[in-house]
């Protein structure tokens, strides 16, 4: 089966929690507080490989999480870092935010990385806090939790020629004679359901072909089968434009060649400046009078370059591989997909939100709170004034006060609700 697009859920792993441990032996009095950190959590990364060419294990598998990190313990060890988890995916994978529907990552070679998702940090242990006021810290930090998100994953074959055509004008005919794919070929309409690849060799040098699914008139709208895949032709350097010149199907050779070059045009005005070479297939139907006559109406027409083969007799297959060879070795690949600067795994860790609720409690919220709140235990007296301490020195009592907080006010900071004294 040939999956080219597929929606995937990925997590990173959570930090781990700091340790409260105390220093306690026999020869040491006084030890102090020796709680480690917690360990980072892994990263979720994807990795190009060649080895694929198609999304279809992800049928199966839709939800990848990272590692968490350990937790911290006595004697200030720190707790393990997360293993991360790699996704393998296809080489021409684009990786595209469920969310904004924006491209985030173009894996376009063997071995690209890309690491969507970091993990989180880990916790302080109560070593951390130790401090010439603070010399027994009975509270730790916990590991920074992480959101999962949603991505999809889409396919754009990477070829260096693309195979284009109506149906049923010898594509997969021509894919089989020219390289070492063996692709269904039957007489009908759509034998190709998805693109076929494969590798030509031409005097010791070799270059990928791809096979694309016929295209109809309207294909480029979301008729027929072609529209789905037009996709896999948008990276090809050299596009071979088959025409049944035997016009076997009862249909016009140059009005296809028109019509296939409009649908290129309408999905992608960069896809119809792509070069081409016609192909005229199926010569061995008509005989030397009758093709002599049709090329030079083309010649006239058109005026294009073409070359005449026959998949029957293998008539001008040689002559098509070298062709195709020497116009690939001017042409240059195209680049990767533009990605426009965007942090996909955004963590907003320096901002802070002040609303209020229908009964007047001070609501404050934002990135920089939820890491704050991490180290803050309410039933640890020590805790509880590093948390009042840290709530001026980092100006929040100061902005509460511009909204108009004053004694007696409630004030709501995540899980931690206390009343406002002077």
């Amino acid at each position: 089966m040939f999956l080219d697009r597929v929606k995937l859920m990925i997590k990173a792993g959570d930090g781990g929690n700091g340790a409260i441990s105390f220093l306690r032996t026999k020869l040491v009095m006084n030890g102090g507080p020796d709680g480690g950190d917690g360990g980072k959590g892994g990263n979720v990364v994807f990795v190009a490989t060649k080895n694929m060419n198609t999304l279809y294990t992800f049928s199966f598998k839709k939800k990848f999480v990272a590692e968490n990190g350990g937790n911290g313990d006595k004697k200030n060890m720190t707790g393990a870092n997360g293993k991360d988890v790699r996704i393998e995916v296809p080489c021409g994978t684009v990786i595209i935010d469920a969310e904004t529907d924006k491209i985030i990552a173009d894996l376009f070679e063997d071995g690209m990385e890309f690491v969507a998702l970091r993990g989180g940090e880990g916790g302080h242990g109560n070593a951390y806090y130790k401090s010439s006021i603070k010399q027994a810290p009975a509270f730790s930090q916990t590991g920074e939790k992480v959101k999962q998100k949603e991505v999809y994953l889409e396919l754009k074959t990477i070829a260096d020629v693309g195979l284009v055509g109506f149906p049923n004008v010898g594509k997969s005919t021509l894919l089989s004679c020219i390289s070492n794919a063996n692709p269904k070929i039957a007489n009908y309409h759509f034998t190709t359901l998805y693109p076929n690849l494969g590798v030509c060799e031409v005097k010791g040098q070799t270059f990928v072909v791809a096979d694309i699914p016929g295209l109809i008139e309207g294909a480029s709208k979301g008729q027929g089968l072609g529209h789905y895949f037009l996709k896999h032709v948008e990276r090809v350097r050299l596009i071979l434009h088959l025409l049944d010149i035997s016009e076997s199907e009862g249909r016009d050779f140059i009005d296809d060649y028109h019509k296939i070059n409009k649908e290129l045009s309408h999905y992608s005005a960069e896809l119809a400046k792509t070069p081409q070479v016609v192909v005229f297939s199926k010569t061995d139907l008509l005989g030397d009078d009758e093709l002599k006559a049709k090329i030079s109406r083309f010649e006239r027409e058109v005026g294009l370059e073409h070359i005449e083969i026959s998949g029957a007799t293998y008539k001008g297959i040689e002559e098509l591989k070298k062709l195709t060879l020497e116009k690939l070795s001017k042409i240059p690949k195209k680049p990767p997909i533009e990605v426009e600067e965007f942090d996909f795994d955004r963590r907003q860790k320096n901002t802070i939100e002040i609303t209020r609720e229908d009964d007047g409690t001070f609501v404050v919220e934002g990135g920089k709170i939820d890491n704050f709140v991490r180290g803050v235990v309410l039933d640890d007296t020590l805790s509880f004034a590093y948390f009042q301490s840290r709530l001026n020195d980092m100006g929040i009592i100061d902005m509460l006060k511009e909204r108009g907080l004053k004694n007696g006010d409630t004030v709501k900071i995540k899980d931690i609700v206390f009343e406002y004294m002077e």
